[in-house]
């Protein structure tokens, strides 16, 4: 659906090609993780989409949560060095606007 597709990639390409944001032992302050920040961007998101798209049958949002998860792990596997560290106010911004991009995706893949 979206983990396979030629936009997902070019987003994958493009969040290493910013790799240095996360680079160093820079961290943010606060309690708030890249993993809780990438976690609860990733489900807002997908509910979003489902409140969005009430038609959608149980099996497509199905799915939609095992492609949401796969983006995750895939965020985790790339920003592991950092995953458990709060996200400066660069880092936070960024991952913004790229979940936002994946939901992008999510919402081309559905219409």
């Amino acid at each position: 659906m979206v983990v396979e597709s030629d936009g997902y990639i070019a987003l994958i390409e493009y969040l290493v090609e910013r790799l240095s944001l996360f680079e160093g032992h820079q961290s943010g302050q606060g309690e708030l993780t890249i993993e809780d920040l990438v976690s609860s961007r990733v489900a807002n998101s997908l509910m979003t989409l489902c409140e969005q798209n009430p038609q959608l049958d149980a099996k497509l949002r199905f799915v939609m949560m095992q492609e949401a998860d796969a983006v995750v792990a895939d965020l985790e596997e790339v920003l592991s060095a950092v995953w458990l560290q709060a996200p400066t106010e660069q880092q936070h911004a960024f991952l913004n606007e790229f979940i936002d991009l994946i939901k992008n995706l999510f919402d081309s893949a559905i219409h």
